[in-house]
């Protein structure tokens, strides 16, 4: 069995955004010649998600309405965490959207349904952050 890594650096240019990763992810996977197995792709920060969805710029609008109405970011003082920080809400959009997605890789390609994609959704930016992209398999 053969295992690649690679870790893909994103510096936002706001607090909240969503980055379609899927060419990068792809790329990766043509450098690691594995034909058959699995790639696990995750955020490693606590207020960063890795997740798969649709590139439809209104659902990504909708996913930001929604995430703020439920862990709205102000008031900051509504939140134990937000001592000294602002950004106790970017760890609960975090939970919501998850950490990680796991692909299965067939001959070659990543092998998504129907309007699928690869997005790193950053909740608390204007930061440098990371994403790690472990491929395995034959």
């Amino acid at each position: 069995m053969k295992s690649f890594t690679r870790e893909l650096w994103f510096e936002t240019r706001q607090r909240y955004e969503f980055i379609n990763i899927t060419s990068q992810l792809e790329q990766a996977l043509r450098e690691s010649d594995i034909r058959e197995g699995l790639l696990l792709c995750n955020a490693m920060h606590i207020t960063a998600s890795v997740f798969i969805n649709d590139d439809e710029s209104g659902l990504h609008r909708d996913f930001l309405v929604w995430l703020e109405k439920l862990a709205p970011h102000e008031p900051v003082s509504g939140y134990r965490h937000n001592s000294g920080e602002d950004n106790a809400d970017a760890h609960l959009k975090r939970q919501l959207f998850g950490r990680e997605v796991v692909v299965a890789v067939t001959v070659g390609q990543l092998h998504f349904g129907p309007w699928e994609q690869v997005f790193y959704g950053e909740f608390d930016g204007q930061r440098r952050k990371r994403v790690l992209v472990k491929i395995i398999g034959e």
